[in-house]
């Protein structure tokens, strides 16, 4: 598979001033619970109407979601608002009833991505469709195999395809459901420019309190669109209510989401100068996250000096860590100069840590 501009056919299409907008409860619960919401979206910027209707759940007991009765409901949303709809599919039988019922745009999970034998298999079922079909990363973070998922598809003759970022599950306390990882979403878009990528910061974040800045840095890295749950009443939701946000509360991230892109004779320059600074954003926390893991590896060797009484300068191993630094750092092409500051630093810092431990 390789970038085509016709990749962004199907979007370029649909001629929006704004970002594409997929919203929608995590789960269709009711028939009435459904169009209600439906009818709360249709006359906003939202271009797809979602529902779950096959939930695969970590564990077994949770909603599962409704099944094909479902398919129903969405078809009642589409006869009632005018709205174009969508919903996750996970097999071939999935995918039958979903075409069968005329559902607009197929969307495939990220327990689906992972795997391969499932991926072919959905792949043949939905050979040749024109219907939209965008496949979320795999659980883990591997790239690799998430635009083998996509190349499965494209080679199957489905040609209207996207992606959607929805984060990655690590074992690592994260103030987010599923860590972004959004150098892994660059480099998706370095390889694949024009395959439109969709952003899903109600996985990502499992808080609907940072709906809104998830959401706004996807937008500054040029971002297509956002697929945002929604629910009239997200705390009592049968599925993921601490991400749901209510339509009215989707209405307003809208408003106030900064699309940053310019419309002078600069636009190109603009456009990618903010992509660029939204990268090194990105970095910049990363280093922060990993600046933070290592002060409190440090506590914990302060933490242990203190119990044996052991000094907390140890001269021969800082020696041996700065030399081994350096030396990493140039074939990073990063000067020995900034190396040597950049450790001192972080080693006092270390230090100062561990001092307060044992004097405290």
């Amino acid at each position: 598979m390789e970038n085509k501009k016709e990749m962004r056919t199907w979007l370029d299409d649909m001629n929006l001033d704004h970002p594409l907008v997929i919203a929608g409860p995590c789960s269709a619960e009711t028939e009435e619970q459904v169009l209600r919401i439906a009818h709360e979206l249709k006359d906003t910027d939202v271009n797809y109407f979602r529902a779950g209707i096959w939930k695969p759940r970590t564990r077994p007991g949770n909603f599962e979601g409704v099944g094909a009765l479902g398919l129903k409901w969405l078809k009642k949303v589409k006869a009632e608002t005018g709205m174009k709809t969508c919903t996750e599919v996970a097999n071939a039988a999935h995918v039958k009833l979903a075409l069968e019922n005329d559902v607009d745009l197929l969307w495939i999970g990220a327990r689906s991505t992972v795997s391969p034998f499932i991926m072919q298999e959905i792949a043949d079922a939905l050979e040749g469709t024109d219907k939209i079909v965008l496949v979320k990363n795999p659980v883990n973070p591997d790239l690799s195999l998430w635009l083998g998922g996509i190349e499965r598809l494209y080679s199957a003759g489905v040609k209207n395809l996207g992606a959607i970022h929805r984060g990655f599950s690590t074992y690592e306390k994260s103030k987010y459901r599923n860590i972004p990882e959004w150098q892994i979403a660059i480099e998706f878009q370095n390889k694949f420019p024009d395959l439109p990528l969709i952003n899903d910061p109600s996985h990502i974040t499992g808080n609907r309190d940072m709906i809104f800045d998830v959401s706004q840095t996807a937008l500054d890295l040029n971002f297509d669109g956002l697929m945002i749950e929604t629910h009239f009443d997200p705390e009592n939701a049968w599925s993921d209510a601490a991400q749901q946000v209510t339509p009215s509360a989707l209405v307003q991230i809208m408003t106030d989401l900064k699309i940053r892109k310019e419309t002078d004779s600069e636009a190109a320059y603009n456009s990618e100068l903010n992509n660029l600074r939204a990268q090194i954003d990105v970095v910049d926390n990363q280093i922060l996250d990993l600046l933070g893991k290592r002060m409190k590896v440090a506590d914990g060797i302060g933490g242990l000096k203190k119990q044996k009484n052991v000094a907390v300068l140890q001269s021969k191993r800082w020696n041996e860590i700065l030399g081994k630094m350096v030396l990493e750092g140039e074939e990073r092409g990063l000067s020995e100069e900034f190396i040597l500051r950049m450790f001192k630093a972080v080693h006092q810092e270390s230090i100062n840590r561990q001092e307060k431990i044992i004097n405290g």
